[in-house]
């Protein structure tokens, strides 16, 4: 138990801040709404009605922010794999150039079919 002390303690120490957070700014922030406060704000411009499914974005958005997330996961698992590259051999190398060679495949994919090109 007590090596978890030092955890818990934190876990205590950040859930108090982010409840004091909370609180204490809706005790002290201002409390005077208008119409234009409550409105959706869009980079100054004002806002455009849309459709009542929300409106259509393009799929690259989509395309884009996927791909974010695999290169995001694939350093994930490259960080631990290079810290103990040296105790996992050759077993580790081929793993690892099998798990590349599929995010890859996924990357000529989304290029071949032009989600990378942006009109």
């Amino acid at each position: 138990m007590n090596l978890y002390t030092p955890v818990l303690a934190l876990l205590v120490l950040a859930g108090g801040f982010a409840v004091f957070s909370v609180v204490v700014s809706s005790l002290t922030g201002p409390k005077r709404y208008n119409r234009a406060k409550l409105d959706s704000y869009e980079c100054g411009i004002e806002p455009t009605p849309q459709a009542l499914g929300g409106g259509r974005f393009p799929v690259k958005y989509y395309i884009t922010a996927m791909m974010f997330i695999v290169f995001d996961i694939e350093i994930i698992f490259l960080v631990p794999w290079a810290v103990y590259f040296d105790s996992m051999k050759v077993f580790g190398l081929v793993e690892m150039a099998l798990f590349i060679a599929t995010v890859f495949v996924a990357y000529a994919y989304v290029w071949r079919r032009g989600g990378l090109e942006w009109d």
